[in-house]
């Protein structure tokens, strides 16, 4: 296969993990209180959420990207 269509691919499968996994969640470890032998940490739960649109623009992507990368 061409780069250029194996890049599409790539597109492709990340826009469907994109659909599938709708958030991605992370622990985020921060210093609250640091002074001397005391420390006091922080664990947060964030989430980031991976917008519908961005998923289909990028599959959109990646299929063009196929398609220009058989036609060469």
């Amino acid at each position: 296969m061409k780069p250029l269509a194996v890049l599409g691919l790539i597109l492709v499968i990340a826009g469907i993990v994109g659909l599938v996994v709708a958030n991605v969640p992370f622990t985020e470890h921060r210093t609250v209180l640091d002074a001397g032998p005391i420390k006091i940490t922080e664990d947060q739960q964030r989430i980031i959420p991976i917008p519908t649109i961005a998923s289909l623009a990028v599959m959109v992507a990646g299929l063009a990207l196929v398609f220009a990368g058989r036609r060469r």
